[in-house]
C-alpha cells in the first residue's frame, strides 16, 4: 500500500518547481519505463501491479486502485517510475545543434526531442522559456528518446552571441531550403508555436531559411514547429550524405 508521504510527492512532480526541488520525473507505461531503466538514468522509485524482477530493491508492488491514485493518466498503465533529473552534459561544438525559442506546448518538444534522437543531434538547446523537458506530457511524448539527448536550458541570445558556425532560423520568409546549400555543422533556431523567433533572436540569427509552400491557393498559414523541425533536419541530413 502507498503511503501518504509516496503519494504527496509523486502527486507534487506534475508541477516544475517540486520536480526541481526533489529532482525526480514521472515516467509511466511499461515500455518507456524498460527503455529509460537500459540507459544510465537512475532509478529512484519503481511502483508496478506486475513485478519487473530486476530491480526489486526500488520496486514497490502497487494494486490497480493504488496506481490509479498516482498515474497522471486518464486511463493508467500498469507501472510508474520516479527517475533522478541528471545533470546536462557539455555542449558538443562543431555539430548540428538544435535551439528552440520559447516552445510551449509539451507534445511539440517530446516529439522535437525524438527528431533530434532520429536524425542524430546530440544536442538540443532550449531557452528558459521553454516547457520543460522533464513535464509527464514530454515525457510521454519522447518515448524515451529523453535519455539519448542531451538538453540545456540556457540564455538563447548569449548562447547564440557564443556561436561561431551559422546560426540558422526557420522563417516563412526565408530563402527555400532546398536551393540552400547546408552545412554539417551549425545552429538551426525554431521558434514559438504562435510567434516564431523572438525579434531580439532574429537579430543575431545569421542565416534565414524557409520550407516554401507548394499547395495551388497558398493558404496554408504556418507549419507546426515540429513538423517543420522535421522537414529541416532531414534536408541539412540529406546533404550532409
Amino acid at each position: 500500500m502507498l503511503s501518504k508521504s509516496q503519494i504527496k510527492l509523486i502527486t507534487s512532480l506534475k508541477q516544475k518547481k517540486y520536480r526541481q526541488q526533489h529532482g525526480f520525473f514521472v515516467v509511466e507505461g511499461i515500455k518507456t519505463i524498460r527503455e529509460l531503466l537500459n540507459s544510465d538514468l537512475e532509478l529512484h522509485q519503481l511502483y508496478t501491479t506486475e513485478s519487473f524482477g530486476e530491480h526489486l530493491e526500488r520496486e514497490v508492488l502497487v494494486s490497480h486502485a493504488d496506481l490509479k491514485k498516482i498515474s497522471y493518466l486518464s486511463t493508467p498503465n500498469t507501472a510508474m517510475a520516479l527517475f533522478k533529473m541528471p545533470e546536462p552534459k557539455p555542449i558538443q561544438e562543431n555539430k548540428l545543434i538544435v535551439a528552440l525559442d520559447d516552445v510551449r506546448d509539451p507534445g511539440n518538444l517530446g516529439t522535437i526531442i525524438r527528431l533530434c534522437d532520429w536524425f542524430g543531434i546530440q544536442d538540443l538547446i532550449c531557452s528558459k522559456q521553454t516547457v520543460d523537458c522533464y513535464n509527464p506530457k514530454v515525457i510521454q511524448a519522447t518515448m524515451g528518446s529523453i535519455t539519448r539527448v542531451n538538453i540545456n536550458y540556457v540564455d538563447l541570445e548569449t548562447f547564440i552571441k557564443e556561436q561561431k558556425s551559422t546560426v540558422f532560423g526557420a522563417f516563412m520568409e526565408g530563402e527555400n531550403v532546398y536551393a540552400n546549400k547546408l552545412p554539417r555543422e551549425g545552429v538551426l533556431v525554431m521558434g514559438n508555436e504562435a510567434n516564431g523567433v523572438s525579434e531580439a533572436v532574429e537579430k543575431l540569427i545569421t542565416a534565414k531559411i524557409s520550407i516554401p509552400r507548394f499547395g495551388d491557393l497558398q493558404a496554408t498559414e504556418s507549419l507546426n514547429v515540429a513538423t517543420a523541425t522535421a522537414i529541416l533536419l532531414s534536408e541539412f541530413k540529406r546533404v550532409a550524405f
